[in-house]
């Protein structure tokens, strides 16, 4: 896979324009996904991921700082894809239970 170099030095991007951590391949998004839903800070982040660096979750953390806007349309992105699979799924057994005896 060709990579782009971006003016962050553990940031590069793919082919597909992704940016991903160099030399390991995570998505930035994976990483701004977790500091999202978790809350954790960038040692922590290193902590839950050690295949990274300190070094690697600060140039993400700023790359995300920087590209803001580009990064949320992607999470409604994938927001709105969970939501046109949820609503093709049919309900799970379980859920059907649960709505049958009322407690859905």
């Amino acid at each position: 896979m060709a990579l782009l170099e971006t003016r962050y030095e553990h940031i590069v991007l793919g082919e597909d324009g992704v940016p991903r951590i160099a030399g390991i391949g995570t998505k930035v998004i994976e990483v701004v996904l977790d500091k999202l839903a978790y809350g954790w800070s960038p040692e922590e982040i290193q902590f839950q991921h050690p295949h990274l660096t300190l070094g690697q979750v600060y140039s993400t953390l700023a790359y995300c700082s920087d590209h803001r806007q580009e990064l949320d349309r992607d999470i409604e992105d994938r927001l709105q894809q969970v939501d046109k699979i949820q609503a093709a799924a049919e309900p799970s057994p379980l859920v059907a239970r649960l709505k049958a005896k009322g407690l859905l």
